[in-house]
């Protein structure tokens, strides 16, 4: 569900780039004011466990499309809001410049379909309201489940709402809204099962993640299985990703009749089309140019998605686990009156 820039105007992409700076802005002082000394630090190995687990597309069965998780009600069950928020933006951020994954005018929407409405809708008003804080199998299972679907949905609707604003004749609002729905719900289903199967093994595991209460405790297993699952599934497991169009593509081509949607572009779009391409190093998990010692058309292995996993899992860890350290290490210093 990572928009591309020919899906905004400038001014859309613009308005929801400052909407979601200031919610990151707003979550690092969240985090320094509260006193929570174990899950800052899951923040970097969480992140790149979910940048992985994005690079899996799984099919639809019956539709022609495929869908990813988003991992934003995980990370929020795990680490609080705050943290989930920023640790999903890190994610967006790095997949838009390294990888060309969502466009670079489109990343500040990016940020808040996939991590506003998870973290600050979802989790509040449904995942915790039917699990509570010490949560039993069957609550886990509903919240879990209910809350990854609803927030899925809710960003998918925003994304039809983005173009609307945007002025997108082509994509017309409520075609797109019957296309873009029911196939997110499929999608979102698949969310709340994994969501749930992961919160189900972490309460086994080290349920004190799954409780919103101040612990100095350090899920040292965690932390390690983590890190060792995103490394696997980012350089190995993702070899078997679908080759089917994702849910917003799959929109686009029911509406349009063509997934590649390209209106008339104008400066913006293309400065900052020109930006990303040089930046992106590994662009769509590959090489740029791949050796053709490398092609090997009846093996799933592929070394750019491989270089592509281990690069983006390490630098989400880097990043978000930086952003958890500067951010615990601020909120321990002194007041200076």
């Amino acid at each position: 569900m990572h928009m591309a820039d020919a899906l905004l105007s400038p001014v859309t992409g613009g308005a929801f780039w400052i909407a979601s700076g200031a919610l990151i802005g707003y979550s690092a002082k969240k985090i320094t004011e509260e006193h929570d000394v174990m899950k800052t630090p899951l923040m970097g190995v969480l992140g790149a466990f979910v940048f992985a687990a994005q690079m899996i597309n799984f099919s639809i069965p019956g539709t022609g499309s495929s869908g990813h998780l988003g991992g934003g009600l995980l990370l929020t069950v795990l680490l609080g809001p705050y943290r989930a928020f920023i640790t999903l933006a890190s994610v967006l951020i790095i997949q838009c410049l390294f990888f060309a994954d969502g466009g670079l005018l489109a990343l500040g929407c990016n940020i808040f379909n996939l991590a506003f409405f998870p973290a600050f809708i979802a989790y509040p008003f449904i995942y915790r309201i039917i699990a509570g804080n010490a949560p039993t199998p069957g609550k886990l299972a509903a919240g879990s489940m209910m809350a990854a679907t609803a927030g899925l949905l809710m960003g998918a609707f925003f994304v039809v709402f983005e173009t609307l604003v945007s002025g997108i004749t082509e994509l017309p609002f409520s075609t797109f809204v019957l296309f873009m729905l029911p196939v997110h719900l499929a999608i979102g289903i698949i969310e709340g099962l994994v969501t749930w199967g992961v919160l189900a093994f972490v309460a086994r595991t080290d349920p004190a993640l799954l409780v919103p209460a101040k612990s100095s405790v350090r899920p040292r297993f965690t932390f390690a299985l983590f890190a060792v699952l995103a490394l696997l599934v980012g350089s190995v497991v993702s070899w078997f990703a679908s080759s089917q169009p994702d849910g917003l593509e799959w929109s686009i081509k029911k509406v349009t009749g063509s997934a590649e949607f390209s209106p008339a572009g104008n400066p913006v779009h293309e400065a900052l089309a020109a930006f990303q391409q040089k930046m992106a190093f590994l662009p769509d998990y590959g090489f740029k140019s791949a050796p053709e010692s490398l092609a090997n058309p009846e093996s799933p292995v592929n070394a750019g998605t491989s270089l592509s996993g281990i690069v983006g899992t390490l630098s989400v860890l880097a990043v978000a686990g930086t952003a958890g350290l500067l951010l615990g290490r601020k909120r321990n210093e002194p007041k200076h009156l």
